[in-house]
C-alpha cells in the first residue's frame, strides 16, 4: 500500500487526478488548493462549476485550516458520528476559489477508511473526494460500475480495494451555520 499511496501523492502534486476507495464510495481526487486540478475534475464529470465537491481530510485538526471559526459542534458531530458524515462549513479558506461554493462554504468529511485516511496523512493537504461518475450518472457502488469514461479521465488508480463487492454508499451531508445550526442535506 505505501508504494501506491506514494505514487498517488506524486500524481497529486503534479496537479493530477487519481480515482480512489474512500470511507464511502470511489472517489476523483486532485488537490483541494490546486484551481487547475478542481478545473479538471468538474471537466471529467461534466459537472457545473457552481456544484461545490467535497474535500478530505485525515484529522478533525485539519479543519481549522481550512474554516475560519468552524462552530465547536462540528466536533462533536465528528466524534458521535456512526457512519461517514460530511459537514459543510461556512468561511472556507485556504482551497482552490473554483472549489468553494458561491456561498463561501465547503464541505469537508474526516475519513476514517485506512487507504483514503493514508492519503490523506502522505499528501498533507485537502483532497477532492467526489462520486466516480458523470454528473447525473448513478453513483458507482464498486470499482466495477466506475465508467471507461471516469477511468480514462484519470492519470492514476490506486489499486487497492478494487475487488470489493458493490453495495458502498454515500455519506450524509450536514450543513452547519456559524452559529451552530444543523440543517440535515442528505441522510
Amino acid at each position: 500500500m505505501k508504494e501506491d499511496i506514494k505514487q498517488a501523492c506524486k500524481i497529486l502534486e503534479e496537479g493530477g487526478l487519481i480515482l480512489y476507495p474512500t470511507d464511502t464510495i470511489w472517489g476523483i481526487g486532485c488537490d483541494a488548493t490546486n484551481p487547475d486540478a478542481v478545473a479538471r475534475v468538474y471537466a471529467l464529470k461534466q459537472r457545473s462549476d457552481s456544484k461545490a465537491l467535497i474535500c478530505l481530510v485525515d484529522n478533525p485538526v485539519k479543519i481549522d485550516f481550512y474554516v475560519s471559526e468552524p462552530p465547536e459542534i462540528a466536533f462533536d458531530l465528528i466524534e458521535i458520528a456512526d457512519k461517514p458524515t460530511t459537514i459543510i462549513y461556512d468561511g472556507a479558506r485556504n482551497l482552490a476559489p473554483n472549489l468553494i461554493a458561491e456561498d463561501g462554504s465547503i464541505a469537508i468529511r474526516v475519513t476514517q477508511e485506512k487507504v483514503s485516511q493514508a492519503l490523506c496523512q502522505h499528501f498533507r493537504k485537502a483532497l477532492v473526494s467526489t462520486s466516480a461518475n458523470i454528473s447525473g450518472a448513478p453513483s458507482p457502488s464498486c470499482y466495477q460500475e466506475i465508467s471507461q469514461e471516469i477511468i480514462d479521465g484519470v492519470d492514476y488508480i490506486l489499486p487497492l480495494r478494487q475487488d470489493e463487492p458493490p453495495g458502498a454508499k454515500a455519506s450524509s451531508i450536514i450543513k452547519l451555520g456559524r452559529s451552530g445550526e444543523i440543517k440535515i442535506i442528505r441522510q
